[in-house]
C-alpha cells in the first residue's frame, strides 16, 4: 500500500524537533506494512518574529530530500503571506509545489493508494487544491479546531471545507473527534499517538532530590508559570525543569527571579528528542497543566518510563489518557492552590508515587506505544483503500 504523507509540521534541518510525532507516526505506519513518502510543505518566509536573512538562509537550506530513518522525505518550498492575516490560506499557496511533486513521485514508483495529510489547514486544504486522485485521509491534532476555527481569519471555512471534503478524518482523541464533526467531518475515527517504552537499561537514574519536569513548547496555554508559582510555595528541595522554546521564555525567568526561585529553575531550552526523553525521565513527576491540549505526547512519553504525570482536568487529552487506565492525575486549571496541594501530596509519598509510575507504564504499554499507534492507523488505511475500491477508485480532488 502507498502512502504519501503531507505535513507542515515535520522535523527539518533546522528545527529536528518540529512534528516529531508525525515523523514517530509515519515510521509506525511503515512499520505496520506501509510504502510511506512524506512530503513537507516547506514555507521559506521565517516567522514575523524572527524575520532576518539569517533566519531566511537556515529555511533555504534544507535539502530538497532526505532520508530519515529510512523514510524519503520531500521538502517542497513555498512562500505564503503572513501567517497572522493569511494562514488559513496557506493550503493555496503551497498546492503548486505539492501537485507536481506528487505526480512525479507517481510516475516513479507508481500511484498512491491514499494521501494522509496532518491537519486540515494548510496540509489537508492543499491536497484538495492539488486534485490528488486518491482517497483522502486528514488527521487532527487540535490545532484546526481548537485555534485555527477560533483565531485565523477564515479559518473556520477552511477547515469545515476541507473536513467536509476528506474522505476519513483521524482524531488524536475522542474530544478532538467530536470537534471535528461539529466542523463536518463526516467519517471519523480515534488513533492516539504514542511512545516508545523503554527498558530498564535505557533509563537514567532518578534524580537525588525532588525533580518536576514539563516538556513543551513555552507558549502561555502550556501554563509553565503555574508550576513555577507552584514551585514558590514548595519545599526549597523541589527543583523544576523546563525543556523546549518558546515566545513565553523570558517572561517564565523573570518570573522565577520575582518569586526568588530561579536558583531552582532550569530552563533547558530545546533540546534534541533523545537528550529531552534523557533529561525528562531523571524527573520524579511530569506536570503540565496544560489547557487546549488535544492529546499531549509529552505526557505518555513521561509515563512510559515510569514517570506520574499531572494534567489539567476537561481537556480531550489528559482526560483520555486518565480514563485509559491511569497513571496521570488531573488539576482545575488555573486553581494554584490545588496544583500545590497535588504535587506536594505526591512528591511527599513515594508509595503512592511509585504505584502511580506504574500505573502509568501499564497505561502507555497497553493504549499509547507507537507500535499499537501503527497498527490502528494501518488498518484505518487498509479499510479507506478498500472503501474507495469498492466505490470505484480514488476521489478527485476540487480546488
Amino acid at each position: 500500500m502507498r502512502v504519501a504523507v503531507v505535513a507542515e509540521f515535520y522535523p527539518r534541518r533546522h528545527d529536528p524537533v518540529l512534528g516529531v510525532w508525525a515523523h514517530r507516526q509515519a515510521q509506525a505506519a511503515r512499520d505496520a506494512g506501509a510504502d510511506v513518502s512524506v512530503f513537507v510543505l516547506h514555507r521559506v518566509v521565517p516567522p514575523a518574529a524572527q524575520f532576518s536573512l539569517r533566519e531566511a538562509m537556515k529555511l533555504m537550506a534544507q535539502p530538497s530530500r532526505v532520508i530519515l530513518d529510512g523514510l524519503p522525505i520531500h521538502y517542497l518550498r513555498y512562500v505564503s503571506p503572513p501567517r497572522a492575516r493569511a494562514y488559513a490560506r496557506w493550503g493555496a499557496w503551497a498546492a503548486p509545489v505539492l501537485r507536481p511533486a506528487l505526480s512525479a513521485a507517481s510516475r516513479r514508483e507508481g500511484s498512491f493508494d491514499l494521501v494522509h495529510a496532518h491537519n486540515a489547514v494548510p496540509a489537508g486544504d492543499a491536497v484538495q487544491r492539488a486534485r490528488a486522485e486518491a482517497p483522502l485521509l486528514v488527521s487532527v491534532h487540535g490545532g484546526d479546531v481548537l485555534w485555527t476555527v477560533h483565531r485565523a481569519q477564515g479559518g473556520a471555512a477552511a477547515v469545515s471545507r476541507t473536513l467536509a471534503g476528506a474522505d476519513t478524518v483521524l482524531a488524536n482523541s475522542a474530544g478532538v473527534a467530536a470537534l471535528a464533526r461539529q466542523r463536518g467531518a463526516r467519517r471519523v475515527e480515534v488513533v492516539h499517538l504514542g511512545s516508545d517504552l523503554p527498558s530498564g537499561d535505557e533509563l537514567p537514574p532518578r534524580s537525588p532530590r525532588p525533580l518536576l519536569v514539563t516538556v513543551g513548547h513555552l507558549v502561555a496555554r502550556k501554563r509553565h508559570a503555574d508550576v513555577v508559582h507552584a514551585l514558590a510555595s514548595l519545599p526549597d528541595a523541589v527543583r523544576y525543569l523546563i525543556i523546549g522554546d518558546g515566545p513565553e521564555r523570558d517572561a517564565l525567568r523573570e518570573l522565577a527571579v520575582s518569586l526568588g526561585v530561579d536558583g531552582r529553575v532550569e530552563l533547558a531550552g530545546q533540546l534534541p528528542h533523545e537528550l529531552a526523553l534523557r533529561r525528562a525521565r531523571e524527573a520524579w513527576l511530569f506536570v503540565m497543566p496544560s489547557t487546549a491540549e488535544a492529546f499531549g505526547v509529552a505526557y505518555v512519553e513521561a509515563m512510559a518510563a515510569g514517570i506520574p504525570a499531572l494534567g489539567a482536568s476537561g481537556e480531550p487529552g489528559p482526560e483520555e489518557i486518565a480514563a485509559a487506565g491511569g497513571g496521570i492525575e488531573l488539576v482545575t486549571p488555573g486553581d494554584g492552590a490545588a496544583l500545590v496541594a497535588r504535587i506536594e501530596r505526591l512528591l511527599s509519598d513515594s508509595s503512592r508515587l511509585a504505584a502511580l509510575g506504574a500505573a502509568a507504564r501499564a497505561n502507555v504499554e497497553a493504549h499509547f506505544s507507537w507500535r499499537r499507534c501503527g497498527e490502528q492507523t494501518y488498518a484505518v488505511y487498509a479499510e479507506l483503500v478498500r472503501a474507495s475500491a469498492g466505490a470505484g477508485g480514488g476521489s478527485s480532488r476540487q480546488a
